[in-house]
């Protein structure tokens, strides 16, 4: 048997090439936009990509399966209930595809989606039952899928609860190999450990040990990460500059009105998919290098249409970062606005009196609609990165803001409040 992970660490996404050496073919699951990569190793490898294989239809990443299609005649299989418009062969539970000796087993596993699959890898020349599983977004390494996407949280959960009962029920030996790592929008306390065993999982990840159904379903659906936003076009109307250098160069001097996201950072493509308005052409400005970098991650999250990039051009722009002592002396006279632009859990372990919460990924939102006060803002977040893109999204708006880059809440020396959970 043959068998690759790929995993594209900014979006916490994993695809797999699977096949069979004496049989020549092979097929790719869950394929991100740049596809070179399973094409080269197929090659490598010494077998043919037949076929495409998709959990589910993605809202956080454009799937590859396009363009193995269109520019290697790949067939493409999904479940029926995606309900797809484009030509593919219908997956239903149990259908099997056969590759010399690997036999892949399809097991509907609905709840991330109506649609979703799982897969079950049989090596014949080893074994009649299931070596390895690819659990999509079903079964993560220790969380489960997010069940809001595509119905509501609850109906979902319910479906969910049902499929993860299924995959439990596999041999303590199988091998889990799931369609996200830690960093992904679609589970919050996932790990970063790319694959596990159905034996462990069955012992230590909670979503395979709540006692009952109705706890399933209030644990799962009541506590959720951000929605990914719609990913899928770009209108060509204006145009607005992505500057993706570090904050402190950012901060430095720039192209007035640009966004700041840091290609260099963690889970760059996700905050710029974020921030970034869809109805607009998007001009990047960086190194060759970080342009590079940052033209390969949006178009993972559906920014296809790039417009140009700048590399070295006049930036009469700045923005002045601020200092955990101004901060303090400020608020404490009511000179500024001071903005927590982290998300709602980690706000409620610990936030600065005083402060405002508005997430980084709605400064866009909060912007538009105006900040009532008309004082100075002043974003801060535990590091600066999401304080830096924030006051870059407000700034641009005309809102005078500036970001805390060199430290956080956590630095705070003074009085904070924390929330402690009930139950």
């Amino acid at each position: 048997m043959i068998f690759r992970q790929f995993v594209d660490d900014d979006l916490g996404c994993a695809s797999y090439l699977i096949g069979c050496a004496d049989g020549g073919t092979a097929v790719v699951v869950d394929p991100a936009y740049r596809i070179e990569h399973y094409l080269a190793e197929a090659e490598k490898r010494g077998v043919r990509v037949v076929r495409v294989l998709e959990t589910h239809t993605h809202a956080d990443h454009v799937s590859g399966h396009g363009r193995l299609a269109l520019e290697h005649a790949v067939p493409i299989s999904v479940h029926s209930a995606a309900g797809a418009t484009f030509p593919h062969d219908p997956l239903a539970d149990g259908d099997e595809i056969a590759l010399g000796e690997v036999t892949i087993r399809v097991l509907h596993t609905p709840g991330h989606r109506p649609e979703h699959c799982a897969f079950a890898v049989i090596d014949g020349s080893r074994a009649p039952e299931p070596w390895l599983v690819l659990t999509g977004d079903s079964l993560f390494v220790g969380d489960a899928a997010r069940p809001d996407l595509a119905v509501e949280a609850r109906d979902g959960a319910e479906d969910l609860v049902h499929s993860l009962r299924r995959l439990r029920e596999l041999a303590d030996g199988v091998e889990i190999y799931p369609g996200h790592v830690a960093g992904s929008l679609c589970g919050a306390g996932m790990s970063s450990k790319a694959s596990s065993t159905i034996g462990f999982e069955r012992r230590f990840n909670h979503a395979l040990t709540k006692p009952d159904l109705e706890s399933f379903v209030s644990d799962v659906a009541g506590s959720l990460p951000p929605r990914p936003p719609t990913i899928d076009r770009v209108i060509a109307e204006g145009g607005v500059v992505l500057d993706v250098r570090s904050p402190d160069e950012f901060a430095a001097g720039h192209v007035p009105g640009a966004l700041n996201v840091p290609v260099g950072g963690s889970s760059f493509a996700t905050k710029a998919g974020f921030v970034l308005p869809l109805e607009r052409p998007i001009v990047l400005h960086g190194s060759v290098d970080e342009v590079d970098a940052a033209a390969v991650g949006l178009r993972a999250v559906g920014f296809l249409e790039l417009a140009g990039f700048l590399t070295d051009v006049p930036a009469t722009e700045r923005m002045e970062p601020v200092g955990l002592d101004e901060v303090e002396r400020r608020l404490a006279t009511g000179e500024i606005d001071l903005v927590d632009v982290r998300e709602a859990d980690e706000r409620d372990r610990g936030y600065i009196p005083g402060s405002r919460h508005i997430p980084y990924r709605l400064a866009r939102q909060a912007a538009e609609n105006g900040l009532a006060g008309g004082k100075p803002v002043v974003t801060i977040c535990e590091s600066g990165a999401r304080a830096a893109v924030a006051a870059s999204v407000m700034a641009a708006a005309g809102i005078d803001a500036r970001p805390v880059l060199h430290g956080g809440v956590h630095d705070w020396r003074g009085e904070t409040v924390a929330f402690r959970r009930c139950g």
